[in-house]
């Protein structure tokens, strides 16, 4: 059976934080959120554009994992011209990027 008092005393908190506490936390608080902010809208943008006209870059599967295959000008007809001679899944990828990059092979 409870006592008198007793849930009061129970749930009455140990120390009460002052008002100079209270600022140090909201503070504290505001320059975290600005930090993430900050981060936040730093890393939104497009780091990694596309192609310029004439160049390609696909994304195929490689050994172990995900290969980029990069060219542009005479070395980007080179390398559609040898793609469009094979079959398969990464040849059909950097063919797909040629023509999407307009490169004529």
């Amino acid at each position: 059976m409870p006592l008198e008092g007793h849930y009061e005393r129970q749930t009455t908190p140990l120390y009460k934080l002052s008002a100079r506490e209270r600022r140090a936390a909201f503070w504290a608080l505001i320059a975290t959120l600005a930090a993430m902010l900050a981060v936040i809208l730093f890393t939104v943008s497009d780091s990694n554009p596309g192609p310029a006209q004439g160049c390609i870059r696909s994304q195929v599967a490689g050994i172990v994992g995900a290969e980029t295959i990069s060219a542009c000008g005479q070395e980007a007809v080179q390398v559609c011209t040898r793609a469009s001679h094979f079959e398969g899944a990464r040849a059909e990828t950097i063919v797909a990027d040629c023509r999407a990059q307009g490169v004529r092979f």
